[in-house]
Parts: structure tokens; C-alpha cells; sequence
């Protein structure tokens, strides 16, 4: 049963990742039996695992919902989730690995050739080197606690960030900051790579307004 749990969790987690599931998207119990081949009991215990991570709302009459914040509540997980982010590139900073820098400048000259060679296009493709070149920076802080509250306060905001990169000018911005912060984390400078880090991560009021009426 536990095993089933992890891979209906597993999945629905990959499906908000991808933007398969959005902010505010019923989660059908039946498509989630049928397509694990499973009891309505691994699914119900998978959802209320997710509620718990405040990924999914109940919804009175309607059921389980992907997690859709107020304003309120996005400006208070991005303040935490800014705070976390600069936290892991400070320690990054002062614990990078050899290993960890190559694949770090490899996330770096991905995301500077796709905004070389693609511009304001294909959006969501960046989007996925940008959570790789997060997830480096993550992994590079050495820390599991702190990497798995990244990925659950992440997993809150990702739709809003996704949608970031469709506005003009962003990816390129997104490019430049990222070598910036490479650069400080490479050369151990700790205040510096978590501070730009946490102002990379962070929305300001007008932009969050924007980016919950463009997924409202």
C-alpha cells in the first residue's frame, strides 16, 4: 500500500512539475485509480499527503484541488521561498564540490545559449534549465532538510514562475542573473550568491498580481 502511495504521489508531483496539473485543477480520483490500476484507498492517503505539504486543497462538494494561492498567501511563501533559495546558494558558496561546480557551469551555459539562440521562444523549455540550474544550486548547498523544503515551497510557486517566462525580455534577464550567481558562488563568496539569489527568486507586488490574474 505504502509503495502505491509513493507512486500515485510520485506522479501527481510530476504532473504539477510539468504544468500538467495547474493551480486550482481538480485532481479526479477515478483518472488516478484508472490509471494506476489502483484502490480508491492508496489514492485517498496519496491526497491527504499532499494537503499536508499544502500542495492540495479540499474543496467542500468538489473534491481535491491542486493548491491555488491568494495573493496574501504568494507573497508570503515567495518571502520564504526567496529566504530559502539565498540560504542555498550561501552555503553553495562555501561547500560547492568539483563535480557539482562542472554540472553548475553546464546549467549556466545551457540557459545562456537557449536565450542566445531562442530569445523570448520557447518559454517552457527554459523552464525546465532554470529548475536544473536551482536544483544544482540545491544539491551544492549539501543540505537534504533544506533542499526538500526548496522543492515543497517550489512545487507551491512553479506555475507562477513558468508563466514568468513567457514575458518579454525575461529568459535573457533569468540567463544573466544565473551567470551572475554562478560566478559568486564559484568564487566562495557567500553574502554576495545569496543575496543576488534571493533577489533573482523574489516578484514584486505589481508582477505577482500579473502572474495570479494570468493563471486565475
Amino acid at each position: 500500500m505504502a509503495g502505491q502511495t509513493d507512486t500515485i504521489i510520485g506522479a501527481i508531483l510530476d504532473d504539477i512539475e510539468r504544468g500538467v496539473l495547474r493551480p486550482g485543477d481538480f485532481i479526479e480520483d477515478g483518472a488516478i485509480m484508472a490509471r494506476h490500476d489502483v484502490s480508491r484507498t492508496p489514492v485517498r492517503e496519496a491526497l491527504i499527503q499532499l494537503e499536508t505539504a499544502g500542495l492540495v486543497e479540499r474543496v467542500a462538494r468538489k473534491g481535491a484541488v491542486v493548491f491555488k494561492p491568494t495573493l496574501e498567501q504568494f507573497l508570503a511563501i515567495l518571502e520564504v521561498h526567496a529566504k530559502l533559495e539565498g540560504q542555498a546558494a550561501g552555503l553553495a558558496a562555501r561547500r560547492l564540490s568539483a563535480p557539482l561546480s562542472d554540472k553548475l557551469e553546464t546549467a549556466v551555459s545551457a540557459c545562456e545559449a537557449h536565450a542566445r539562440e531562442h530569445g523570448d521562444g520557447a518559454p517552457d523549455a527554459y523552464y525546465q534549465l532554470n529548475m536544473d540550474f536551482h536544483r544544482i544550486v540545491a544539491e551544492a548547498a549539501g543540505n537534504p532538510y533544506l533542499l526538500e523544503l526548496i522543492k515543497t515551497n517550489a512545487r507551491k510557486l512553479m506555475a507562477y514562475y513558468r508563466a514568468r517566462y513567457h514575458y518579454r525580455g525575461v529568459i535573457a534577464t533569468s540567463a544573466k542573473e544565473h551567470r551572475a550567481i554562478a560566478e559568486r558562488i564559484m568564487a566562495r563568496d557567500a553574502e554576495a550568491a545569496e543575496a543576488m539569489m534571493e533577489r533573482h527568486v523574489s516578484f514584486d507586488h505589481v508582477t505577482a498580481l500579473d502572474l495570479l490574474a494570468a493563471l486565475g
